[in-house]
């Protein structure tokens, strides 16, 4: 996957935001203002999403891609170097993961906009 794929998918997604509120070399995704993935476009290409602890845990352990999430908190992101050690299909299952649990955690009343939108 390329920022490109990377960009669609993130934009495919119902609600979804994108923008450069951290300076040009940080492509932030976010559905109802809340960040779900941001993608790093300087050195290696990276994106950091949002997943369980537990998850997280896991995914560190078995994918040496996915380190604890850089500048953030690190419980609950993860930073996913996309260098084609992750395949494609988990990658989007990554941040499908990512923005289902900004979605979730979001007022009742946005995410019955968002279904509606």
């Amino acid at each position: 996957m390329n920022i490109e794929e990377l960009r669609e998918y993130c934009l495919s997604k119902k609600g979804v935001t994108e923008g450069f509120p951290f300076g040009e070399t940080a492509l932030v995704f976010k559905v109802a203002e809340k960040m779900f993935c941001l993608a790093s476009l300087e050195g290696d290409f990276s994106a950091n999403l949002k997943n369980e602890p537990e998850k997280n845990l896991e995914l560190r352990e078995h994918f040496p891609a996915i380190k604890p999430g850089y500048h953030m908190n690190k419980q609950h992101w993860n930073t996913v170097e996309i260098d084609g050690s992750i395949p494609d299909k988990m990658l989007k299952q990554l941040i499908d993961d990512s923005y289902r649990i900004v979605v979730e955690k979001l007022p009742k009343k946005k995410q019955e906009e968002l279904k509606n939108s």
